[in-house]
């Protein structure tokens, strides 16, 4: 019983709804109807309901002329569709259009209507229900605008399946097909606008702007998709505000307070022209004209903002809207308007009065008015010429939200008619059926919308994508004064495809824009001053990222175009210039045969070579000579040699370093060294053991052959080869460019192994104190038969010279290293050359007297008794001491009352014999010592 009580009573508040709904509607019968939502009013009047009695219905003010105008291209379509012979030829359309005063109540009283009667029909309790004039179920729902009532009414209608399609509702989530089921569009969601936007502000370089978005479900998701797309391009929001058109006076204010305190020039706003309208008044009160917009769609062509007395604060306006399109015959029917001839359109009547500002006969506001309830009007006849005003209505010029309706009420049309004509066996629905269209309901009609996909009147295609979306196609307007009178033109000036390729998603002709009324620049809205060529932005703490200041780059780096995010480095073998705007190719440098110093270098190596090659010309031209046998002119020959090995390795280090010079320069200049000195020091030893020996045998004369001596020169000269060896094999030296320095790419060599290179001084450094001891050792050798007191003072030179390198060699950089060893190899070379040879060279050229075999012999004896002198008086010293020791007296015997003296020796020449024998007196004796030395003896012991 209960069950049919609830029934009954849903029944007839059904069938209550269906006649009356809200008061005023425009409707019309047929064998299918179709619902139509319309803003015709922008709003309602905010009223306090205190309750004291039964509420009533609030009322809408504000007349939307654009509203009727869209109404006004539902009935046009739905008129042409029943005129058609083509599309659904023997059924008529019939449909029911509410106003919903652009608010969610309004509209979902409308919608009520709707749904009830569909429940009813679904339901089949007809029998209970005595209502004569039964309305048919309503299979589709065109509308609503707004984005915030058209989600209120989704949700209503997705209960039911019945199909939705809205011509101005953008909300990106909207889109979500789990959450709203029957909803579809013909207009793109804000996912898109919302990407265009962000692009058309990187397009201007603008990164600080400020965001206004409506407080509802399409301002905010709109702004939240812009924030994310913004915060890609490095943008920066100064300001998030929230507008109603329901705020109060004092909330307005301290928005625009904001706004007007603010940096960012340029405001966005995600709002409709109702919830925008305020704060325009609010701006033009201020005369605040320093400010860019960018409108979405929702109010870039409001009739609400685009007045002439807004326009200096709004002029310059860069806006998005829809496509534009063309319906033929439109305009006719928008003119032949009129009260009397469209009874079934309740709106035509209040259309009429808020046109020509008057009040028709029997009119309801005229009752009003005479109740004291409004201002009077004066009477119309509803014969009035349209076309004689100016009216938003008939601005047909570019239909947008017009033409998306037409194409939402042939998008259903078109649905029917695939119905109609369906083919059982190639349905849509379970085992490939088809639907009835006189007894269909509205989930086949949905079913039948999600698979449309057809060609219009004019030549387009119609398609929804997975989410029932349409393409995201806009145009771009700007906002300029007509030059004829004072109204507001919309000039487009580009184009936004989103499913164009990267890159070409926006066309914009900036020849075609003017800012804030009549100027040509585009304005300046970011954080902070551009940045420069030659500088970065550096970040500032506590400031977005968008406010920056202007820092220097570095040196080596640049940055070739302004508000630069970083500097570029430049490449490897570039610097930058002074100002840090581009890169120059580095100097390269190295140390040149052409520059004065590898001259000069080059010039003391050449040098050195032919002051060597001169001195071995001496020594082979004397080679017979006393000093020259003297001195072992076969290791002289081959000392010579190395010298000039030596002063030639320098001139490998000159030039331009490449990969077989830097392997060959200092293994030459380490093995010429060794060998140099390996010669110096078996000619040392070899002296020194000869005349450290009691008597010269038969055994020393072998042992210090000139094979012998050969050999060791060799070996010596072996280990540094197989130094040389092991460091190629493992780290070969290469040609490097060092770009370390500034400005200067030096070309030098890469050891390979500093280890080696230590190695190989380091032996050479070993051998050299090895010599310098044998030298030390031999000074007080004859002086005109031996060099050793020369050779002390070269390898001290040497030593100097080489341990000076070293830190010399590891502070300085680039083409300087190879000057200091080039300096140290000719230095210690000169060393050697001058102190071992140019003593010699002067006696055998300038002091021949001395450059004999007696002088020779001579200083040969001498050498020979004073040693036996220094012998004898050391024995009777010790002699003495050990008679003192054991006598235990003073007294001297006659042994060690001799006093011993060297009177004199004389070297007297006996001719043809060439024997010397020099006499020495010790005390008052005489002793004569004959010393013999044939030649092939002294040679076989030298």
């Amino acid at each position: 019983m209960k069950f049919s009580l609830y029934y009954l009573l849903l029944l007839w508040t059904s069938c209550v709804i269906s006649f009356h709904g809200p008061h005023q509607r425009a409707q019309k019968t047929g064998d299918i109807l179709l619902g139509g939502l319309f803003p015709i009013h922008f709003g309602i009047a905010s009223k306090d309901q205190d309750l004291a009695a039964r509420p009533k219905s609030t009322q809408c003010v504000r007349y939307n002329f654009r509203g009727f105008r869209w109404l006004q291209a539902m009935i046009f379509a739905i008129d042409e569709i029943n005129n058609s012979s083509t599309l659904l030829p023997n059924i008529t359309l019939g449909y029911r259009i509410f106003d919903t005063c652009n608010t969610v109540s309004k509209a979902l009283e409308a919608t009520l209507s709707f749904v009830a009667q569909n429940k009813i029909d679904s339901i089949n309790l007809d029998e209970f229900c005595n209502c004569t004039d039964h309305v048919p179920s309503t299979i589709a729902v065109v509308g609503a605008a707004g984005s915030a009532v058209s989600t209120a009414v989704a949700n209503l209608l997705g209960l039911f399946y019945i199909p939705q399609i809205s011509y101005a509702s953008s909300s990106r989530l909207l889109s979500n097909k789990n959450q709203y089921k029957s909803f579809m569009r013909t207009i793109p969601t804000d996912e898109y606008q919302a990407t265009a936007m962000a692009d058309i502000i990187a397009y201007f370089q603008w990164n600080w702007v400020i965001a206004v978005a409506s407080d509802d479900e399409y301002g905010r998701p709109g702004i939240e998709k812009f924030e994310k797309e913004i915060e890609e391009r490095d943008i920066c929001i100064h300001l998030n505000e929230l507008i109603s058109q329901y705020f109060e006076d004092h909330e307005i204010q301290g928005l625009v307070d904001r706004i007007e305190n603010s940096t960012a020039k340029v405001i966005v706003v995600f709002a409709s022209g109702p919830d925008i309208e305020p704060l325009i008044k609010e701006m033009v009160r201020r005369n605040i004209t320093d400010r860019t917009w960018i409108a979405s769609e929702a109010w870039a062509i409001s009739s609400l903002i685009a007045k002439p007395e807004y326009l200096h604060v709004m002029a310059g306006t860069i806006g998005f809207t829809l496509r534009t399109g063309h319906i033929h015959g439109f305009r006719e029917f928008l003119q032949q308007v009129q009260p009397r001839k469209y009874s079934h359109n309740e709106f035509i009547r209040e259309f009429w009065e808020e046109t020509f500002n008057c009040y028709l006969e029997d009119s309801l506001r005229l009752q009003e008015s005479e109740n004291g309830t409004r201002s009077s009007r004066p009477l119309c006849t509803g014969d009035e010429d349209i076309t004689s005003v100016e009216t938003p209505y008939l601005d047909y010029t570019h239909l947008r939200i017009s033409y998306n309706v037409y194409v939402a009420v042939y998008s259903i049309a078109q649905a029917l008619q695939d119905i109609l004509t369906c083919t059982p066996g190639h349905g849509l629905f379970a085992n490939s059926s088809c639907a009835d269209i006189r007894k269909m309901e509205a989930w086949q009609v949905l079913k039948q919308l999600r698979h449309l996909n057809y060609t219009n009147s004019i030549g387009e295609k119609v398609h929804y994508d997975e989410n029932a979306d349409s393409s995201g196609n806009y145009t771009i307007i700007n906002w300029h004064r007509s030059t004829e009178d004072v109204s507001v033109v919309f000039e487009e000036v580009g184009h936004y495809n989103m499913h164009a390729k990267k890159g070409a998603k926006l066309v914009i002709d900036r020849k075609k824009i003017l800012w804030n009324g009549l100027s040509t620049e585009v304005p300046f809205s970011n954080c902070s001053e551009d940045c420069d060529a030659g500088t970065r932005k550096g970040i500032i703490d506590s400031m977005p990222t968008c406010c920056f200041e202007c820092t220097e780059c570095s040196d080596g780096e640049y940055s070739n175009h302004k508000d630069a995010s970083v500097c570029t480095k430049c490449p490897n073998d570039s610097w930058s210039n002074g100002n840090h705007t581009t890169c120059f190719l580095k100097e390269i440098e190295f140390l040149s045969w052409t520059e004065p110093f590898g001259i000069a270098l080059a010039a003391f190596a050449v040098l050195g070579v032919v002051l060597t090659a001169c001195v071995m010309g001496v020594f082979v031209r004397f080679r017979n000579t006393p000093i020259v046998k003297a001195t072992n002119r076969e290791l002289s020959y081959l000392l010579l040699f190395s010298l000039i090995c030596c002063f030639s390795s320098s001139l490998v280090f000159i030039g331009e370093a490449q990969d077989w010079t830097c392997r060959v320069r200092q293994p030459a200049f380490g093995i010429s060294f060794v060998l140099c000195i390996s010669c110096i020091l078996v000619k040392t030893n070899r002296v020194l053991l000869v005349f450290e020996a009691k008597i010269p045998t038969s055994l020393h004369r072998k042992w210090w052959g000139l094979n012998l001596q050969f050999l060791l020169v060799f070996l010596c000269t072996f280990v540094q080869v197989m130094i040389c060896v092991v460091w190629l094999y493992n780290a070969p030296p290469a040609s490097y460019r060092n770009h370390d320095i500034d400005e200067i790419i030096f070309i030098t060599c890469n050891e390979g192994s500093v280890m080696a290179l230590g190695f190989l001084i380091g032996y050479t450094c070993l051998l050299a104190a090895i010599c310098f001891f044998f030298a030390f050792k031999s000074r007080k050798l004859p002086e005109n038969f031996t060099e050793a007191k020369f050779i002390t003072f070269s390898m001290l030179i040497f030593f100097i010279v080489w341990i000076s390198f070293i830190p010399a060699y590891f502070s300085t950089y680039g083409k300087f290293v190879s000057a200091v060893e080039i300096i140290a190899i000719l230095a210690s070379s000169f060393g050697l050359l001058t102190c071992i040879f140019f003593n010699k060279v002067y006696i055998i050229l300038l002091k021949p007297s001395r450059n004999t075999i007696e002088e020779v012999r001579c200083s040969t004896a001498a050498h020979a008794f004073k040693a036996a002198a220094r012998a004898n008086l050391k024995n009777n010293t010790a002699s003495r001491k050990r008679s003192n020791s054991t006598g235990g007296s003073s007294a001297s015997t006659p042994s060690s009352s001799i006093s011993l003296k060297t009177a004199g020796t004389d070297c007297e020449p006996t001719p043809g014999h060439g024997i010397t024998k020099p006499r020495v007196s010790f005390g008052s004796g005489t002793v004569t010592l004959s010393l013999s030395f044939d030649e092939s003896r002294r040679n076989s012991v030298m």
